[in-house]
């Protein structure tokens, strides 16, 4: 999901989906916290997206410890992401623990990237696998930025061919990034009010843990076919409409139940 470029400090901060997502996930969290607990607020949180997110370490180190934000919703065997995430929700519930600010307010704000960008629509295809077609390699050994963003094919033909499926007017790239400004369009102007989770959520979370509610919630969004109905006809009302009223609540509910399922471990120790 869009969280502004990576060059400078506050690119985001008006039109970045992910930091409005933070923003309005907080804002849910807060009603449900006890006055014991130290959960870092949207600053603190919003410090380490953008410029210091995981999105940089595309620009500053590739493909070295960079997170791996897709998820094939039809492969269940594919559990690199919910094994990421699940990895920030100990680290958060550690931190809360401890008192580490800094640490939770990281935590908070990788694992809700991570969170996001796994439900959404566009980050359902199999990138990976069209990496390996073009490319002739998985993605994490594509390993200088020269590697990342030229394809080099059998021959100039190939080259062109290839760099144009990826890089090209409707390649995978630049429709992942139309996909995703559309979102961002969309959702730049709206507040999101009245969209809390309810109780029978929050104790759900609290029963099955945050791993099923995700499953769920990216098995729901998977069968919308919000990205097949763009590959088809472009960014359209409906979708635009699907995104306002059903993805981007839907999203921003299950970062605050993320967030929430952290803070009860911290709290009663499991």
């Amino acid at each position: 999901m869009y969280a502004g470029t990576t060059f400078r400090k506050d690119s985001g901060s008006i039109v970045g989906v992910h930091q409005k997502i933070d923003r309005v996930a907080r804002r849910l969290l807060k009603k449900r916290l006890s006055r014991d607990t130290n959960f870092p607020t949207i600053t603190q949180i919003l410090h380490f997206e953008g410029n210091n997110g995981p999105d940089a370490i595309k620009r500053k180190s590739p493909s070295k410890d960079e997170p791996w934000h897709y998820i094939n919703p039809a492969k269940p065997e594919d559990r690199g992401l919910i094994e990421l995430i699940n990895d920030h929700i100990y680290n958060l519930a550690e931190a809360l623990r401890s008192n580490n600010e800094q640490r939770a307010a990281f935590e908070a704000a990788w694992m809700a990237h991570a969170v996001v960008d796994g439900l959404t629509p566009a980050h359902h295809y199999p990138l990976n696998d069209k990496i390996e077609e073009l490319w002739g390699k998985p993605h994490h050994e594509r390993l200088t930025i020269a590697d990342k963003n030229i394809i080099r094919g059998k021959g100039g033909l190939d080259t062109i061919s290839k760099n144009w499926q990826y890089w090209g007017v409707g390649g995978v790239f630049s429709a992942h990034l139309s996909f995703e400004l559309g979102i961002a369009s969309t959702i730049a102007t709206l507040k999101f009010t009245d969209i809390d989770p309810t109780n029978a959520e929050f104790n759900q979370v609290e029963k099955i843990g945050f791993e099923t509610v995700f499953d769920n919630m990216v098995k729901k969004i998977y069968d919308m076919k919000m990205y097949d109905e763009f590959g088809e006809g472009g960014w359209t009302r409906r979708l635009a409409i699907e995104t306002r009223d059903v993805l981007v609540p839907e999203i921003m509910r299950t970062v605050c139940l993320g967030w929430y399922y952290a803070d009860y471990l911290a709290r009663t120790d499991n």
